[in-house]
């Protein structure tokens, strides 16, 4: 399926939303569902087209198959991946494949990051981190088209797409600006459609685990702390806050740490929520370094980085806070 047909056919479900007044609830949901079968059929009949192309060695169930083959048909034609062989990571947000490289690629193995569709995905809160950020194109170009964005902030169908879009552009270009400035962060390779190629971090038989499943010494905790400070601190020099910093999303692999998931980027200087959602970063981190036996506090080192660059603290917001999330009770519990 096309990316305008993928279009109309979100425009088509608005207008069942907007004629629900005119007609019953069961009506509304009846068309809603032919309309989805529609999508899904043509999405079935595209992926068809490109297997006699591209196939690959994972075995993926018959949405997830066409909705990979659409997804990575334009990177594997570029050369970039060659096959792709399992699954590392599945999300409601999106999914992490193994690829074997193509010629196109410095390395053996990559990583292909798959959003999901924009009506599967399920990111609550995502206002909180766009505050200030200008939007961008799927080519990572800000975008400036007046229609653009109108339609965005009416929140039409093409309008939450074009959002969907920049949401995805902002981790790449993040990935392309940290990895360029030394960070710890996988090479970014290629952005495409709701794809994202880029390092692998692991080997062919396992993918490097999550930090929180890791337990250390300490001598290498305090190491791996202070990389990790070294990390957040070259983010907030170039003008970033990653925004969902923890030991989740921080890689642990032969001694190294690698930090991932950056759609959610904050901008300090024009986010007013900047210092709230820093904060929560860096006491997130403190929180599961200090179960290795490093000694840090979350205030304090946060307070110390974050005027270092100039920029002012203000109270902590508990709105910005997760009242189910130990790590962010941690967080409330040491603002003193």
């Amino acid at each position: 399926m096309s990316k305008n047909q993928l279009l109309e056919f979100y425009e088509e479900l608005d207008e069942l939303n907007e004629d629900g007044t005119q007609s019953s609830h069961k009506r509304v949901s009846q068309k809603r569902e032919s309309r989805k079968r529609v999508m899904e059929a043509s999405l079935f009949v595209r992926a068809q087209e490109i297997s006699r192309e591209f196939q690959f060695t994972y075995k993926a169930a018959r949405f997830e198959e066409a909705w990979l083959l659409d997804s990575l048909s334009e990177i594997a034609e570029h050369k970039w991946i060659s096959d792709v062989l399992r699954k590392v990571k599945g999300g409601k947000e999106a999914s992490v494949y193994l690829c074997k490289s193509g010629v196109a690629v410095d390395a053996p193995l990559v990583a292909a990051k798959i959003y999901r569709p924009r009506m599967l995905r399920n990111l609550k809160n995502d206002q909180q981190y766009r505050t200030g950020r200008a939007d961008l194109d799927e080519s990572g170009n800000v975008i400036v088209d007046d229609g653009t964005l109108h339609a965005m902030r009416k929140r039409t169908a093409f309008g939450e797409e074009a959002r969907h879009q920049s949401w995805i552009a902002y981790e790449f270009q993040t990935l392309k600006s940290l990895h360029e400035a030394g960070a710890d962060v996988p090479k970014p390779y290629a952005m495409e459609k709701n794809a994202i190629l880029m390092g692998y971090i692991g080997d062919l038989a396992s993918a490097a685990p999550p930090l929180n499943a890791v337990n250390l010494e300490l001598d290498e905790a305090q190491s791996l702390f202070d990389r990790a400070v070294y990390n957040i601190d070259l983010m907030l020099k170039h003008g970033r806050i990653h925004g969902d910093l923890s030991a989740y999303n921080i890689l642990y692999w032969d001694g190294d740490i690698t930090l991932i998931d950056f759609p959610q980027v904050v901008i300090p200087e024009s986010n007013p929520a900047s210092w709230n959602i820093f904060l929560r970063d860096v006491s997130r981190v403190c929180q599961y370094f200090s179960s290795q036996g490093v000694q840090c506090n979350g205030l304090s080192l946060a307070t110390e980085l974050w005027t270092s660059h100039g920029h002012k603290v203000f109270k902590i917001d508990p709105k910005y806070l997760d009242a189910e999330s130990s790590e962010d009770r941690h967080a409330w519990e040491a603002r003193q």
